[in-house]
């Protein structure tokens, strides 16, 4: 049986990642390729930074994200620094500790090299 695709009209504004890390950090995945390709999954979705305490994060996985709204502080430990506004396109390899904050907000769409859930 062919296989169709899956639509999530207007994600960017009607999606809204669960809280998961301070009292700032939203982050969910809205798609998962687990069930149709469990060897290699991919999972996408949006991540959203209020202004407040920053994120540190340590990647166990492969991940891409494209910046949609407002603006991040993106930092690394090689002392890279970056002021990410809307388009503006990231490759977090694994292993790579990155630190995000935000002078207002951002949002960001992601695709991660893992199962959902997982980050």
């Amino acid at each position: 049986m062919p296989l169709g695709f899956t639509y999530h009209a207007n994600a960017q504004a009607n999606f809204k990642p669960p809280l998961v890390a301070n009292d700032n950090a939203f982050l969910g995945d809205i798609q998962s390729n687990e069930k149709t390709v469990p060897d290699k999954p991919l999972s996408a979705g949006f991540y959203r930074l209020e202004k407040g305490t920053p994120l540190v994060y340590t990647y166990t996985y492969e991940e891409m994200k494209i910046i949609l709204e407002g603006e991040f502080e993106i930092s690394d430990e090689n002392g890279q620094k970056v002021t990410a506004t809307k388009g503006d396109v990231f490759y977090f390899p694994k292993g790579s500790t990155i630190t995000f904050t935000t002078p207002d907000y951002g949002l960001a769409f992601f695709v991660g090299q893992r199962a959902e859930g997982v980050a």
